[in-house]
């Protein structure tokens, strides 16, 4: 039952998660993160914050109705647009990961980062943001791969690869590898 219980807990949770777009503020002003954004919330997001950039971590998907009503709606707007393809299974290489901190240092800002939940592959564009671009520390930058955005940190789970890819790259980033 106990079990049960928290398992119950937990997926009412990642439910709710997903259901209010997953949508947050990593740093004020200058970055946040959220699940695929839906009808309006680009708008919403550039009235508020005044987002200058998106950045999906989805990759393009021209002729799908999520990505063609993004890009237009950015174009709309005056936002930049930017594809950076990424699997929550799949770690990234340090290449990739040097690219994806460049795309985030060089962006113009507020920027806004979103995968299709925001939990997984967002929270690992957060975590290097923080680690990378803003000099958050760790602590900050990791807990960008956490519960609180809907990433369950578990190794036998596939989006565990946004964890080891974090970890991997720690020394580059002057963290000590733990």
């Amino acid at each position: 039952m106990g079990l049960g219980a928290v398992a119950g807990c937990l997926t009412i949770y990642i439910v709710g998660v997903n259901l209010t777009g997953n949508v947050h503020t990593v740093i004020p002003g200058e970055i946040y993160r959220a699940g695929q954004p839906r009808p309006g919330l680009l708008d919403r997001m550039e009235q508020q914050h005044g987002i200058r950039t998106v950045l999906n971590l989805r990759g393009p998907n021209p002729g799908t109705p999520w990505y063609d009503n993004e890009v237009a709606d950015s174009m709309r707007l005056g936002i930049r647009h930017i594809n950076f393809r990424m699997s929550a299974k799949e770690e990234l290489t340090p290449e990739e990961v040097r690219t994806l901190i460049g795309i985030m240092r060089d962006a113009p800002k507020p920027l806004l980062i979103h995968c299709a939940g925001g939990s997984d592959r967002t929270g690992l564009a957060s975590a290097f943001y923080v680690a990378a671009v803003s000099k958050g520390g760790e602590n900050r930058a990791e807990a960008q791969l956490s519960l609180r955005y809907g990433h369950i940190a578990l190794p036998n789970l596939d989006a565990y690869a946004m964890n080891r890819t974090f970890e991997r790259m720690e020394p580059e980033l002057g963290f000590p590898n733990s």
